[in-house]
This record gives C-alpha cells, sequence and structure tokens, in this order.
C-alpha cells in the first residue's frame, strides 16, 4: 500500500458515492480560489476531470467551481488542515483534511486518534515522500511502461490495480506528466499530489484487521479528504 488509502468496495453504496461526490465537490472548490478557468488552473483541471470520471452532473460541477471562485452570494471557506500520528501497531497515518471549522475538526481527530496516536507535526511526515501521482491504463496497441515514463518525464512507476500503473513525479510536474501520458493515448484515471511512505509496515492479517477498521472510522468522517498510510 504505502500512499493513499481508500475503503474496499465503497462503490457498492449510496451513501458512500454521497461522501466521494462531498469530497470532489470540496476540492473543486478549493482549486477554484486560484481562477475559475480550468485551462489557467491546474489543480482545477485535475479536479474537474476526477469529477466527470466520477459521473458528477454538470450543474454540480459548474456551481462547485463558481462557489469557490467567490461567483456566488454564498461564501463557504474551506482550508486544508493535516494531522500525523500512528494507527494500532505504529503504523504511520497522515490524514488531510478539508474543513470550515478548524475546531470541530480537531476534536473529531482527538476522539478518532484514541485507538492509535496521535502525534505533532512531522512526527511521521518525514517517513513519507511528497509525490505526485497519476494512474493509467495502456492504450489498446502495445505499450512499454517503462518507456512512457521515460518519455512523459516521471521519475518511478509501478503496478496499479486492474491492469493500470501508477507514474509517480515531482508534485510540480504532475500537470505536465498528466498531459504527456494522455497525449499518447493512456487512459489516465487518478491525479493527485500523495504522501507515499517510505518504509512500509507488514502486518500479520489479525494486525492488519486491526489497522483497516481505524482508517474505515477516520475515512467516514466527514471532514477527512485523503489517507495516507504506512501500510505494506
Amino acid at each position: 500500500m504505502g500512499a493513499q488509502w481508500k475503503q474496499k468496495h465503497r462503490e457498492t453504496s449510496a451513501n458512500a458515492k454521497g461522501r466521494i461526490f462531498t469530497k470532489l465537490t470540496k476540492e473543486i472548490m478549493v482549486a477554484a480560489r486560484n481562477g475559475a478557468d480550468p485551462s489557467m488552473n491546474p489543480r482545477l483541471r485535475m479536479a474537474v476531470d476526477a469529477a466527470k470520471k466520477a459521473s458528477m452532473t454538470k450543474e454540480t460541477l459548474e456551481r462547485a467551481i463558481k462557489k469557490g471562485a467567490g461567483l456566488l452570494d454564498e461564501v463557504l471557506n474551506y482550508e486544508v488542515v493535516v494531522y500525523e500520528g500512528f494507527a494500532p501497531h505504529q503504523v504511520p497515518v497522515i490524514v488531510e483534511c478539508l474543513t470550515e471549522n478548524r475546531n470541530r475538526t480537531s476534536s473529531s481527530m482527538r476522539i478518532l486518534f484514541r485507538k492509535g496516536q496521535q502525534g505533532a507535526a512531522g512526527s511521521v511526515s518525514w517517513d513519507f515522500n511528497r509525490l505526485g501521482q497519476i494512474e493509467a491504463t495502456p492504450p489498446a496497441f502495445a505499450v512499454d511502461a517503462e518507456e512512457a515514463a521515460i518519455e512523459c518525464g516521471a521519475d518511478d512507476l509501478e503496478p496499479g490495480d486492474d491492469g493500470a500503473t501508477r507514474f509517480f513525479t515531482k508534485p510540480g510536474d504532475l500537470d505536465l506528466v498528466n498531459k504527456a501520458l494522455t497525449e499518447r493515448k493512456w487512459h489516465v484515471t487518478s491525479v493527485q499530489q500523495i504522501w507515499k511512505a517510505k518504509n512500509p509496515v507488514s502486518l500479520d492479517d489479525a494486525q492488519r484487521a486491526d489497522v483497516e477498521a481505524f482508517l474505515t472510522a477516520l475515512d467516514d468522517e466527514d471532514d477527512v479528504q485523503n489517507l495516507y498510510v504506512g501500510l505494506a
């Protein structure tokens, strides 16, 4: 694992889909602060692409952009708050939140981390690399993933899910590599900045179940946007 953690089988629940849409909407709103035109705002363009892949309606998408860019009367300011600590069995965790109420979120994190250990800023992030990550499936014709990584400017790659490849980049190169892969007919399914663990922890099945339960409780918290875990 070692990078972003996602609940398994979330797509089977309508409630889970609603949570995904909420997270996508928040990301669009935050990204739109730097401009409402996706062609001029790489972060917004990537957020819009993710929303479209999740089948968000055009009306919902456009309203989120306008709200984030301050083009509507309704004002809702989200800020990014990052929490660090350990899941059970000393597995390092980074939690990225988007919230309009820092006090509420901090209180929720303290409660959720009781089954683990909440740390101070920098307590575990030193053991992660900040990277760009693109997950993509190859075009219909035969293509070599390592060759594509070199040609497109990615720094590293690893197998992804369902035949996909994860390409890793420097954070500032993420949009350029995404465009290069798309031009070469790769089907990009995910583009994001992540925290990737340097030394993922290996656990037995019982220990892993403890960690999964802890992460599920965190991910079910409305303010949690992304979870990164150092789990092999």
